[in-house]
């Protein structure tokens, strides 16, 4: 279904977002103050404007009120970051989804009522620290400080067995959320569906238990 977004701010992290939204087909308002940056998104989005998105008129001129999803990306002024989350969410956008530069611009975009608070580079630092020190481990995805997502390659020890077999939610504490069989992906796979070598395990669970599976059951 399309969706209606606006990205503000078209740095390395809001240019990402934008490209990405553009390239499956949603609707996206992309906004900056830099005119050069706007130019260069006409062709990556539905429509690129420069303006201030610190000033309410500007907002409300823009129709932003409208959108459902709004992504802050402002780069290192926080100040202008802080200000604009705080306008969206008077102007009820009811999903404001910001990047956070630091530890207190992440606890005051909380107190302000930012719906969704981003750390780019801090994620990604930890998926990379994941495949550095796992060969099992292929992405993980950080849902708190205690539960993740992690997508492991299926080993030789839990080939052609299947999933009530292996009973790795009463021994390990972990939900199987889908299996990955090349292209194809189960979603919410079936107790007897039998995993193969090399597919992809996406697990839910405590880090402590994603851990102990890693590391015992795989």
């Amino acid at each position: 279904m399309k969706k209606q977004f606006a990205v503000i701010g078209l740095g390395r992290f809001g240019s990402s977002v934008c490209r990405e939204l553009y390239r499956m087909g949603h609707e996206v308002l992309a906004i900056d103050t830099n005119e050069d940056k706007v130019n260069e998104f006409t062709s990556f989005s539905t429509h690129a404007v420069i303006a201030d998105a610190t000033d309410e008129k500007v907002l409300k001129n823009l129709g932003v009120r409208n959108f459902e999803h709004v992504v802050v990306a402002i780069g290192d002024n926080i100040q202008s970051s802080i200000l604009c989350t705080l306008l969206l969410k008077e102007l009820e956008v009811p999903q404001v989804w910001v990047k956070a530069q630091n530890n207190y611009h992440h606890k005051v975009l909380e107190k302000i009522g930012a719906d969704q608070i981003i750390h780019p580079e801090y994620d990604m630092g930890i998926r990379i620290a994941q495949h550095l020190t796992s060969e099992k481990v292929i992405d993980y995805i950080e849902l708190s400080d205690e539960y993740s997502i992690v997508e492991f390659f299926a080993t030789d020890k839990i080939a052609d067995r299947s999933i009530i077999d292996l009973d790795i939610r009463a021994k390990y504490g972990c939900t199987i959320l889908a299996i990955k069989r090349g292209e194809d992906i189960n979603v919410s796979p079936y107790p007897h569906d039998v995993i193969l070598k090399n597919d992809v395990l996406i697990l839910i669970g405590h880090k402590n238990d994603l851990k102990r599976f890693e590391d015992h059951g795989l």
